[in-house]
């Protein structure tokens, strides 16, 4: 932690160096995904983003509690607090409970999530399991006047509150804007204004999913949950409270007037927000009906797609672009993500059997710089696309030595060896062996022991070879080529990859 980490903070539209509260914890709260429906392209990337800033805090010396909910209620059709709630409509539609559609979809998505490589968070509350203390956040709001009741709702009074405060700080609204953008709906309907957003609904009599509570039986609003959670887990402040770009307005703004009409100040320091996936140009998501699904990915079964993709060219394609750049989807950019992550491994694969010679003209300090360079982008703002450059550096390098034109001292190809490591695999989270296309995130064991049948394969072919029976061992080639795997003979050996 010696060199000092900038982080974006949407706040205050400007990078900051990271100072943790209560160094060396830190607390990371995350939006999660509305159970629902399988994960697409769109969830991905927050997933990715926030578990590369997850792994390196840990590698840098930060012991991190990081909480991504899952919001298994409340989150209705539209932000305009109008329409069925999502998961229970789904419910109805396949006639199950609700509870069987959350539990599906969470189980679906934490499939989708460890094929694309992403740690498991630290704690992962659901939103059905913190009914009181979001009851309790809603009482203290009404207790400090800054919400009212309506027909057994509850609703945040946005006006009063901006009197006293200021509404739209992160999203750079202001109230009028708000009210503007609001024209459009028809009436009010329970609410004073329009701008105000619900903190508790009473349920309709065929609404499904209930509770009881001081003012009717109901249900949350969508806001509250990650504002009663994120105090539950991380406490009334915390350091960094990430999600998408589109969640900015306006879940993340009612988020903060909650958390300053309930305790007066805001709960976090940091709030950081990866920018979205599109496809043709226009945001990839559930309500417009334009997404691919992470399994569709996986098993290429989408009329958009070419073919399918694995986990792991998924994750690189996203790493490819700053977390802060908009990513747009196509065939084309998929498939180069898949060639560039090829070569990567392909490099990681041949850096194992280069021999070191002692006067070798690639040195440490050579190695020491470029793995500083790694470090710079990575405490500048998480800066994957520059990491990944670098090590495409570092390719090119031993692609040289391979072919000798370049020789390499034994504590440098140690040290080359450990930063590739590092970077690639621990960092970046990527698989050895991930470019391959898969049903689902692939087996690492059964692709290791892949991997080592072929090289029995091809040492019985060297071995041929050298008793000159060029028979079996052109027999053992042509097998390979046949099944789609490219045999080298090098100075060392031999190198191989399978071909697509």
């Amino acid at each position: 932690m010696e060199q000092a980490l900038y982080v974006y903070n949407t706040l205050t539209r400007k990078k900051e160096v990271f100072r943790p509260l209560h160094a060396p914890h830190v607390g990371m709260y995350v939006c999660g995904p509305t159970v629902y429906g399988d994960a697409h392209l769109g969830h991905a990337r927050p997933a990715i983003t926030f578990d590369i800033i997850f792994r390196f805090l840990k590698h840098i010396g930060y012991k991190v509690r990081y909480v991504r909910n899952i919001t298994d209620v409340g989150h209705l059709e539209h932000d305009a607090d109008e329409g069925e709630d999502k998961i229970a409509k789904k419910a109805r539609l396949e006639q199950l409970e609700p509870m069987e559609v959350a539990q599906y979809y969470t189980n679906r998505f934490h499939e989708a999530m460890d094929a694309l490589g992403c740690l498991p968070p630290s704690i992962e509350p659901h939103a059905t399991g913190h009914i009181i203390e979001q009851q309790q956040l809603v009482q203290q709001i009404l207790d400090n006047g800054f919400a009212y009741e309506s027909n057994g709702s509850i609703y945040f009074d946005v006006e009063k509150y901006n009197k006293v405060h200021k509404y739209g700080i992160l999203s750079g609204r202001n109230l009028e804007n708000v009210k503007d953008a609001s024209r459009d709906l028809a009436g009010v309907g329970e609410k004073k204004n329009q701008a105000d957003f619900a903190l508790w609904k009473a349920a309709q009599p065929e609404h499904i999913m209930r509770w009881p509570s001081p003012w009717s039986d109901g249900f949350p609003g969508w806001h509250c949950e990650c504002t009663a959670m994120g105090r539950k887990y991380l406490g009334t402040h915390f350091d960094i409270h990430g999600g998408g770009m589109d969640l900015i307005f306006p879940h993340h703004e009612c988020e903060i007037a909650q958390a300053v009409a309930s305790q007066g100040e805001q709960m976090v320091t940091y709030w950081i927000h990866n920018n979205m996936i599109t496809i043709e140009g226009q945001k990839m998501g559930k309500s417009l009906g334009n997404f691919i699904t992470l399994p569709q990915f996986f098993s290429g079964d989408h009329p958009k797609l070419d073919r399918a993709y694995s986990p792991m060219t998924i994750r690189f394609f996203i790493l490819q672009a700053h977390y802060r750049s908009t990513v747009d989807f196509s065939n084309d950019a998929l498939q180069a993500a898949e060639k560039g992550l090829e070569r990567l491994l392909d490099a990681w694969k041949a850096l194992q059997n280069i021999q070191p010679t002692a006067d070798g003209s690639v040195r440490l300090d050579s190695v020491e710089a470029l793995k500083q360079q790694c470090y710079d982008a990575m405490y500048d703002d998480f800066n994957t696309p520059i990491v990944i450059s670098h090590l495409f550096d570092a390719t090119k390098l031993i692609n040289s030595i391979v072919d000798k034109k370049e020789t390499i001292t034994p504590d440098a190809l140690e040290a080359l060896k450990e930063t590739f490591r590092l970077f690639t695999f621990d960092l970046l989270g990527i698989k050895a062996g991930g470019a391959t296309a898969s049903n689902g995130g692939g087996n690492e064991a059964r692709e290791e022991a892949f991997g080592k049948v072929v090289d029995m394969l091809l040492e019985q072919r060297a071995k041929a070879k050298a008793n000159k029976d060029w028979a079996t061992s052109d027999m053992i080639r042509d097998n390979l080529a046949a099944l789609g795997f490219e045999v080298k003979d090098t100075k060392d050996g031999f190198t191989w990859k399978l071909n697509k």
